[in-house]
């Protein structure tokens, strides 16, 4: 049967089960929902994170305090929001000082590979951070000093070549490189790393863009700031080499647009940024590749308060087309970029000149220095550069305008080598984020140094600002009070040994938690039991933990009912595939993920359970499998009411299995492509977390053959929370990991054992 005609199977068992058995469960209201609840939970979420996305507007102001009484004290204001600009985008190793350009040329291939009347054309490249090289074009105007230095960055779909009309597919009049190198500007145009598409380890079709960000992502690392990085290399260049006077300026289209923008926001270095084909509103950024995700971008930073970062100097706004872009989604995440709204773009414009309202004006009265010339926005149809950007920039940059003289390339080169150069640069940035990956472990053992083992107690003080950090920067938590419970069931089971209870409750702001507790038969009215709480994996439901002995679970959440727990079995959100991966797209600009609500979910789980008659509110406990083994590791260290946690087919060296390109259990080749969680890398891998879960018991249950990872990696990670436990905090008993002979399932042997232990709750007879 397959997976989706077994959910629809089971929808229609809740459905027959609860006509026939409407009763809900004592003090709790009946639960008269009809149709499927995990559809409709997956629903109410998605509105929820479009309001909040829609109301992230209103509160970005909150975060800014800028001081509009001098330029000086205006770039001084800044400093905090540059340093988070730069975090966020990944802007964070340090760059290579060099002496010039270097002239990428052979024995066979000369570094100058066109010339025309009044330009020369270089191949060029130079250092940009650690071993990584920016690659380009040089156009040099054939005169005695330029006049000033552009970088134009061209979309990731154009190559340098086209764009200054060395190879087809830009007409002449939009090429901006060779329309300013002929008003004697030396021009810089960097090659950005394509959107090709290629199978990965022959299974996800991603483009080099998505392949390479899915690992800088989880390294705290972007591709964004890669390229942003290789831009401002060159501005170190020109300034540490050029009179404070020499004009330097940065014009791009498209996804150069976005690193041009970005790029003038970070680096008050330059002069003057033209944007092309790219400014307008990130709401709606989700829906656009997942390259351009950029964790906690919209908490502080729409548009406009990234253009403000540019004032006073020059910024002009081109509302050209951009060059319509579709990703399929076979494997990586489906994309759209279509072309910027004008009218959004320009209520974005004038919002942006009125945050800077009165800059450089002693009495702060109403002036601005930020107008045309140096602040423009203008409509200009086309795919690419508009005609006018080279007298904008011109006009930015001081520089007088003539007539571009005719006159047409000759080739010096046969083979332009455009495959070989981005050949080479996504094999670069793969190595830079490999040689993180590897250096990682230190990175995190000096973020951890902070937890005080002397004492089991002075532990538990000492961890409560790193379980702070999880919560709030790497999981993401909403600032909103939960609800009262408000909670519905309806019985929808019966068997000699249990009842199960469908039960909803509400959590915040529409979101609601739902699941399925399954209450032994037999309790005295005054008894207190241990509960287990149930959790499954990816794309799975409550029904599948407790019934028709599912493959992975083998109704385990049962099981243990007839062992004498009770236990509740939760619906999470990953469920219906791209719709709950979304929901990873849409909460990640807000700086939260799908455990932003997750948590919640259970925290209100968690609070109900506690107010049942036979519920032992110090006794509950935590059991996932698969997804729900990646929730067993981030739910109880964050919700301390759990004591324990097992995480079962999950565990793992887990920064290693998001970003490593040498390992096949990577999710680098596989259609997850919400899993990767920004800076786990830098802070909290597996051991990390379990250390936020210590001293309360923790335990792996792991499958020889489970293909979520290796053995050894396993082993590897999980010797570090041993560490932890038995020779830093003397606890030895109350961690365990099992290895048997199986795969990706529950096994039900020591995790058992372990929950009878420490739930204090007696073994069965054999």
């Amino acid at each position: 049967m397959s997976r989706s005609v077994m959910n629809v199977f089971f929808s229609f068992y809740v459905v027959l089960g609860s006509v026939a058995h409407a009763d809900p469960l004592p003090g709790t209201r009946p639960l008269d929902w009809e149709g499927d609840i995990a559809s409709r939970l997956v629903d109410e979420s998605d509105a929820f994170l479009l309001r909040r996305l829609e109301e992230s507007i209103a509160g970005r102001e909150a975060f800014w305090k800028r001081d509009l009484s001098s330029v000086e004290a205006y770039e001084q204001s800044l400093a905090p929001q540059r340093a988070r600009l730069a975090h966020i985008l990944g802007v964070r190793d340090a760059r290579v000082s060099f002496e010039g350009l270097t002239l990428a040329g052979t024995t066979a291939r000369p570094a100058k590979i066109a010339v025309s009347e009044s330009i020369d054309a270089f191949a060029v490249s130079w250092p940009a951070f650690g071993d990584v090289r920016g690659e380009g074009l040089l156009l040099l105007p054939k005169r005695n000093k330029p006049l000033a230095t552009v970088i134009v960055i061209p979309d990731a779909d154009v190559t340098p070549e086209q764009l200054c009309g060395l190879t087809g597919g830009v007409d002449a009049a939009h090429q901006l490189p060779r329309l300013l190198a002929d008003q004697g500007c030396r021009v810089i145009v960097p090659a950005l790393i394509s959107r090709d598409m290629t199978k990965r380890l022959n299974r996800a079709n991603l483009t080099h863009r998505e392949y390479l960000y899915r690992s800088a992502f989880e390294m705290g690392r972007h591709l964004i700031g890669y390229e942003i990085q290789k831009v401002l290399a060159l501005v170190d260049w020109v300034r540490s080499t050029e009179e404070d006077d020499h004009r330097l300026g940065v014009a791009g289209h498209g996804e150069g647009g976005l690193l041009a923008f970005y790029s003038a926001a970070l680096d008050n270095r330059i002069d003057a940024a033209h944007v092309s084909g790219f400014f307008g509103s990130r709401e709606r950024g989700w829906e656009q590749p997942l390259d351009r995700n950029v964790f906690g971008l919209l908490r502080e930073f729409g548009d406009a308060q990234v253009a403000a970062m540019i004032a006073p100097r020059g910024l002009s706004i081109s509302l050209t087309d951009h060059p319509p872009v579709t990703l399929p989604g076979q494997g990586g995440a489906p994309a759209t970029i279509v072309t910027p709204d004008p009218a959004v773009a320009r209520a974005q414009f004038e919002r942006a000149r009125q945050l800077v309202r009165g800059l450089g004006h002693p009495l702060g009265e109403d002036l601005s220095l930020v107008k045309p010339p140096h602040w423009s926005i203008e409509e200009a149809p086309g795919n690419h550069f508009s005609p006018g950007s080279r007298d904008t920039l011109c006009a930015m940059l001081h520089l007088a305008v003539g007539d571009a003289p005719a006159h047409e390339w000759k080739l010096t080169v046969d083979d332009l080598s455009e495959s070989e150069r981005l050949g080479r640069q996504v094999d670069e940035l793969d190595r830079h984020t490999q040689d993180l990956l590897r250096r990682s472990p230190l990175v995190r053992t000096e973020f951890m140094k902070g937890a005080d083992t002397s004492s089991v107690e002075a532990y538990e003080t000492s961890i409560e600002k790193y379980r702070e950090i999880f919560r709030t920067e790497t999981i993401g938590e909403f600032d909103l009070p939960l609800e009262e419970f408000h909670a519905r069931s309806r019985q929808s089971w019966e068997t000699e040994k249990w009842t199960g209870y469908e039960v909803v409750l509400d959590v915040f702001d529409g979101v609601f938690a739902y699941g399925v507790l399954l209450v032994p038969k037999g309790i005295a009215p005054d008894e207190k039991r241990p509960v287990v709480v149930c959790q499954h994996g990816l794309e799975g439901r409550p029904t599948d933990v407790f019934l028709n002995d599912h493959p992975a679970y083998h109704d385990f959440a049962a099981k243990l009912a007839e062992r004498g727990f009770i236990t509740f079995a939760p619906q999470n959100l990953y469920i219906f595939q791209d719709r709950f991966r979304t929901l990873q797209r849409k909460a990640n600009p807000l700086g939260k993920t799908l455990f932003s609500i997750i948590v919640p979910q259970h925290q209100q789980i968690v609070n109900w359970l506690k107010t049942l008659p036979n519920v032992d509110p110090e006794r509950i406990g935590f059991y996932g499998l698969s997804y729900g083994g990646k929730s067993a590791m981030r739910i109880p260290a964050l919700v301390t009411d759990y004591c324990l946690s097992i995480c079962s087919a999950d565990f793992n060296e887990w920064v290693l299995k998001n970003a490593s390109t040498q390992y096949p259990f990577s999710y680098i080749w596989t259609g997850e492509y919400e899993i990767f969680e920004f800076d786990l890398g830098s802070t909290f891998n597996y051991a990390e977390m379990a250390a936020l879960i210590a001293p309360r018991p923790f335990m792996v249950e792991r499958g020889h053959f489970d293909g979520v990872g290796w053995d050894e990696w396993v082993a590897y990670e999980y010797a570090k929370v041993r560490f932890l436990y038995a020779a830093k905090l003397h606890i030895p008993d109350r961690t365990e990991i099992e290895f048997f002979d199986g795969p990706h399932t529950i096994n039900g042997q020591g995790t058992y054992r372990f929950l009878h232990k420490h739930l204090n709750w007696p073994e069965p007879p054999q």
